[in-house]
Formats: C-alpha cells, structure tokens, sequence
C-alpha cells in the first residue's frame, strides 16, 4: 500500500516535531568514513528493513553499495546513464507504493532531469529521494560539467521538496533516516570523502540547524562539509580576539526560521558560507529569512563561490582559494567586515 503523500505545510510541521525524535541512521557510530558510505549504509539498514525501499543508480557507484547490491538484488536498480529516465521510473515505482531512492553525481541527477523531477515528482509530491554526489567543486578537475554550483538554487524553487546537506559522516547517515521518514520528495546533497566527525552518533538530528560553537562578535552559518573551514575560521579570529559562533544548517529546506532567530539574537553580525554560487543558495535563504521577519539589527555577509564559471583547473583547496573561501581569506573579509560592520 502506498505511503501517504503530505502537503508542504505539513512536511513542514512533520519535519520541526521530529525534535523530540532520536535519528540514528546506523547501529553503530559511523566515525570517520567516506560520507557516501555513511549514508548508504545507513540506507542499507533501512532497506533491509523495508522491502518497499528501492534504489536507482544512473550507473554510478559507491563502495557500500556492494553490500547492497549483493544482498539485496531485488531493491537495487542500475538504469544506465539516463538521469531523465531514472526520475520517470522512480516516480512510476513511488505510485505503486516504493520508497525509492535515485543516485548520481550531483549535477547531473538535478539539472539534467530537472524537468522529470520537476512535473514527476515534485508535482506529484512523491516521496522520491534524490542523492546527490559531491556538492559544490569536489569533482574539481572533471570541469564545469561535473561541478554543482547551482544545485541548491533550482532545488529550492522547487515545491513540497526538503534539502539535506550535511558535512560529516553521521550526519549524512542521518539524512538517509530523515528522508526516508519524509513521506515527501527530498534532495540529499553528499560531498565524497571522509571529514572528522562534528556531531556525535547520538545526536538528533530534526531541528534543521545546530549552533556547534558559540560566540557573540559573528555568527557563521555554513551547510555542507565547508562547515570544516567555518570552524578553522573561528579558531583564526580568535587571535584577533573575535568570538565567532558556527551554525550548520544541515536542512536547507524546509528552513527552520524559528530556531534560526533564536541563535541569531546573540550575535552582532552575520555570514553565510557555502560551496555553492553566490545566488539561490543558503545566503539567499538566510537573506530572505531576515528580510521576511524585519530582522534590521544584523549585518549580513554572503560568503560563497563567485557568480562565475569555474573554469581553473586544480585541486579542491586551490579552486576554493581562487573564491576567496580558503581559510586565510575567510578569516580576512570576516575581520573586514566586522570592521566596516560597526
């Protein structure tokens, strides 16, 4: 029997009363693995609970998805290179009752079946969950063609779905769990190895946001594995005797307004930090939050990749330095702006 699909207002308000829920994507803490491999086999678990979950992959693979495939052959689909397809048939299979999931790199299983997810599964608000490897610049010297700069902007405007970006292993694992639970199309943005653990594995994870550092100068709020730097960024300001407080906004949408003023009330100023271009993406949703509540009293600084086509060719740390989203450079247009700020 089918799951029961939900109105965007109530995935909103089925997403804020998981607070009181405790999600654990796995039967042990995943520590620090490959996020891909967190969330997959948190899936695995998931799946092998439940027959109705089944996986899409447009020929892209995972190292726990072997497990996967190998033991339980009837749930796991590889459809080919054919993102356009792969959305069609998850939105075929959902009507029928499965909980499924659809697998690629991440440019490729939003922009390219964009129009699919968009009248398929969005209009129909199925609970199809798209999965997305290496957000941002991780495919670094693959170009422009494998790089996700504008994901989360086409992602957003889009109706009844959620966003999950995490930035470590258990949170990634989380966001299986999450999404499974949905009832609602969502969109899981994963970066492709492995990051020290910022969250422990007995964390709950429904809230949408968790402030990891407190402070009271600047409060940055980052989503993704780029959170890593926010935290190196804080600890820089500190030698300039600044105080910077670090959010993660692991569910981009539906947006937790609430508890996102709740942490901006302590802080003087405010940036966000994000693999991603500088338009549509957590900067434009935080933006719009401020300015949707009057919320005058803060500054806001936008720090993100440049509207521009990366197109050098280099390593992750280089690309991001030519953006000005290295850690000296972050460090230097917070301490500017703080100044300029007063």
């Amino acid at each position: 029997m089918a799951s029961p699909r939900l109105k965007s207002s109530q995935l909103r308000e089925r997403s804020l009363l998981l607070t009181d829920r405790k999600i654990t994507g796995m039967q042990s803490a995943p520590g620090i693995i490959d996020m891909r491999d967190a969330f997959f086999s948190a899936l695995f678990d998931l799946a092998r609970r439940d027959t109705n979950v089944v996986f899409l992959t447009a020929d892209m693979g995972a190292y726990s998805l072997g497990k996967f495939k190998a033991e339980l052959p009837g749930q796991y689909i590889n459809i080919g290179i054919a993102e356009q397809n792969m959305a069609s048939v998850a939105a075929g299979l959902s009507l029928s009752g499965k909980k499924v999931f659809i697998y690629a790199i991440a440019p490729f299983v939003t922009q390219r079946c964009y129009e699919q997810i968009k009248v398929d599964i969005s209009g129909m608000n199925l609970p199809v969950t798209v999965v997305g490897i290496g957000g941002g610049i991780s495919y670094n010297s693959d170009g422009l063609s494998h790089h996700a700069t504008q994901d989360i902007a086409v992602m957003r405007a889009l109706p009844n779905f959620a966003i999950y970006s995490p930035s470590d292993a258990i949170s990634a694992a989380a966001s299986a769990v999450l999404s499974y639970h949905g009832n609602a199309p969502s969109y899981v943005r994963l970066d492709k190895g492995t990051y020290a653990p910022l969250y422990r594995s007995n964390e709950r994870f429904s809230a949408g946001v968790t402030e990891l550092k407190k402070g009271n100068d600047i409060l940055i709020i980052s989503t993704g594995p780029i959170t890593h730097n926010a935290m190196k960024v804080s600890i820089a300001l500190e030698k300039s005797g600044l105080r910077a407080g670090v959010a993660d906004l692991y569910r981009i949408k539906p947006l937790n307004g609430t508890a996102i003023l709740k942490i901006i009330k302590s802080y003087r100023r405010i940036a966000t930090l994000e693999e991603h271009s500088s338009i549509g993406g957590i900067g434009s949703a935080i933006s719009e939050l401020l300015t949707d509540n009057a919320i005058a009293e803060a500054p806001l600084k936008r720090l993100a990749l440049r509207d521009c086509t990366c197109d050098g060719y280099g390593d992750r740390e280089w690309m991001l330095a030519q953006h000005g989203l290295d850690i000296n450079s972050l460090a230097n247009t917070v301490i500017t702006f703080i100044k300029g700020a007063k």
